[in-house]
């Protein structure tokens, strides 16, 4: 009858820490799948053409003149974190942008765009508070900005409805740090409004950030600052 007890209890041991190794590697991919959820799409061009703006080129001959960011408009950003070894991708936005853009007919002469950092959100508040406390330290630095240093050229007169890709090369400041970037646009336009939209890579420590490492999570040293732009004439 002992021996048969200690046979139960090695049995009911063994399978705890089966359970608990089972627990400890389905927690984090449980939490990816189930809780988290896919990753939001990185930001592209949404503008759906007005059929009041008109068709062709025609609707598009003069954008000289100045443009603001108006509602609808995003930024934020977009990291890898490991999760006890499992890959979680996390995205974190704000509606609260602001910007104006100047245009001489096919030049964008001007652009200042401003992010409330202390706004950007994630699915979790924990993230979130380390985010504004830690990382961006958002009481001293409450805002983010891009302002564009070389002049973008377009390589022909845009078509109402049509999605062009250019370079923009500018200053992107965050935490305080201040670095040149060249970023990728997708840009449309639908008569007297548009869209922009990209994303710019970058590497935390360039900005004297820090990547928090917790032992069973950890951040990439690498990732994204996205926006999504609706524009409209000022």
């Amino acid at each position: 009858m002992q021996k048969r007890t200690k046979i139960i209890t090695a049995s009911i041991v063994a399978g705890v820490l089966v359970l608990g190794a089972t627990a400890a590697i389905a927690g984090p991919i449980i939490y990816r799948d189930l809780i988290v959820g896919p990753a939001a799409d990185a930001p592209t061009v949404t503008v759906t053409p007005n059929p009041d703006a008109g068709e062709g080129d025609a609707a598009a001959s003069d954008l000289t003149g100045s443009w603001t960011v108006a509602d609808g408009s995003f930024a934020g950003y977009r990291v890898d974190e490991v999760l006890n070894g499992t890959d979680v991708t996390v995205v974190g936005r704000t509606d609260q942008v602001t910007g104006t853009l100047a245009v001489d007919d096919l030049t964008l002469d001007t652009a200042e765009i401003t992010v409330d950092v202390a706004s950007i959100a994630t699915d979790s508040s924990n993230r979130d508070d380390y985010f504004r406390q830690n990382a961006m330290n958002v009481a001293a630095h409450p805002t983010a900005t891009f302002v564009l240093t070389d002049a973008v050229v377009s390589d022909g007169q845009p078509a109402v409805g049509e999605v062009q890709t250019v370079q923009a090369t500018g200053e992107l400041t965050l935490a305080g740090v201040t670095q040149t970037v060249t970023v990728e646009l997708e840009a449309v336009l639908d008569g007297e409004t548009g869209q922009v939209a990209g994303s710019i890579p970058i590497t935390f420590a360039d900005y004297g950030v820090e990547a928090p490492n917790l032992g069973f999570v950890s951040v990439e040293p690498d990732g994204f600052v996205e926006f999504s732009l609706q524009l409209e004439r000022a």
